[in-house]
């Protein structure tokens, strides 16, 4: 066999082999060892580091050597055929921590979770697809390159920093760290730095998840609810968030201030306790059985609140789901609008007192009152001297403010009516 068929043979085994002039300079090389020369070249590199940049001596034994999770017999003599040739030859045989002897070391390359190891001085002896991916490059051309090549200044001398501490440590370190991706923008990664032996060296590992996205996410969520507390703190409108099992969490100083309670006591409180019992509040029920059970993602109604000191006003209350995450709801915003006027409790009134405060509204005068209700002049000055007392007012404009205010007469009906009346012509 000549020397041309012996490295042809050699190709097709999990042999690698080289010679090297007296500098240790690779002339050539060969084997199926590997897959392509570059990792050849770093394998004969990590072999010269390891040796102190010395060959073995003549005549010496094997010996093993690790790389890149895979353990070799490395057998690596001087020679010398003459006075002008002086350089070595070795070969390399694989005798475990290839992909069958070693299944971590394949796990760890297709992991999406980007790991590396680097020597003490920054070097990059080994790293995954997933870590390559993070600068924009393959692994090949990021391995056996110093960090100064592929980070900014200043991150150069963080991550040095941080290598240095898992080092002086001598166990794992969780760190979150920024860094540059390949398009100039910040990334975020979180994960371990740890002690290895690689070889014969001492090296920091590392394992990291990119969390840029996710952190950019938080970053939106955490303005998003800044703007909404900005805007529940100044935008006068009382609003409450609520948890789902109907306690308030968060609320605004224009709630506190509307219920009459000071911001402290209004946190945690059950929201029923802020509500008349009404049909209004069986209403709002099955509104909010809707809202957190996932049926709906807002609603409006009316609602009669309670204050400190049991009086009560009318609002109407925008409800919207907060969700978390999909299809389970948080909690829910209520939003406070329309309020009325306190609610006074109001005296009993008879059929023609009411009739009296409408037509009083409408601007008739007392005889155009006693005229349409066919009643004497002395019987509408007593009603009105009644309604004086009744309704606490001293004059005519006082009584016709207080019919409103009180709810006896519709604000929104002309000619002025009761709240109660059942056609447009009747004033009650």
């Amino acid at each position: 066999m000549d020397e041309a068929d012996f490295k042809a043979l050699l190709e097709t085994l999990p042999v690698s082999w080289w010679e090297a002039d007296g500098g240790l300079t690779v002339v050539d090389s060969g084997g199926g060892a590997f897959d392509d020369e570059r990792t050849a070249r770093r394998f004969l590199e990590a072999l010269c580091a390891d040796r102190g940049g010395t060959p073995l001596p003549a005549g010496a034994g094997p010996y093993q050597a690790s790389f890149e999770g895979r353990t070799f017999d490395v057998h690596w003599p001087a020679r010398d055929d003459g006075p002008d040739r002086h350089g070595s030859r070795g070969v390399a045989v694989e005798v475990g921590g290839g992909p069958e002897g070693n299944p971590y070391a394949s796990f760890a390359d297709l992991t999406p979770a980007a790991a590396f190891v680097r020597d003490a001085a920054g070097r990059y002896l080994w790293a995954n697809h997933a870590y390559a991916h993070l600068y924009g490059t393959t692994r090949d051309a990021l391995i056996g390159r110093h960090l100064a090549d592929v980070d900014e200044p200043e991150d150069v001398e963080r991550f040095r920093a941080l290598d240095r501490e898992t080092l002086s440590c001598g166990t794992p370190v969780r760190h979150t760290l920024t860094y540059r991706r390949s398009d100039g923008s910040p990334g975020h990664a979180a994960g371990y730095r740890f002690p290895v032996r690689w070889g014969a060296a001492r090296c920091v590992a590392g394992i990291y998840v990119d969390v840029t996205e996710h952190t950019r996410a938080l970053d939106q969520r955490h303005r998003a609810e800044e703007d909404l507390r900005a805007l529940r703190d100044r935008s006068g409108l009382p609003c409450v968030r609520l948890s789902a099992d109907g306690l308030v969490e968060e609320a605004g100083t224009a709630v506190a201030e509307l219920l009459r309670v000071r911001l402290s006591d209004l946190i945690g409180r059950p929201v029923d306790t802020l509500l008349a019992d009404t049909p209004e509040r069986t209403v709002l029920h099955r509104l909010w059985q809707d809202l957190v059970g996932g049926r709906r993602r807002s609603a409006r109604a009316a609602a009669v609140l309670v204050d400190a000191d049991s009086r009560q006003r009318r609002a109407l209350v925008q409800l919207s789901a907060v969700s978390r995450v999909p299809e389970r709801v948080a909690g829910v915003w209520a939003v406070m609008t329309h309020l009325g006027l306190p609610h006074e409790a109001r005296p009993p009134l008879t059929a023609a007192q009411v009739r009296i405060l409408a037509l009083l509204a409408a601007g008739r005068s007392n005889a155009e009152i006693a005229g349409a209700l066919r009643l004497s002049r002395q019987t509408v000055d007593y009603h009105l001297s009644r309604l004086r007392d009744l309704l606490d007012a001293a004059t005519r404009p006082a009584l016709v403010a207080r019919a409103y205010v009180l709810g006896i007469l519709s604000p929104q009906a002309w000619p002025p009516r009761s709240v109660t009346a059942a056609h447009p012509l009747s004033p009650v």
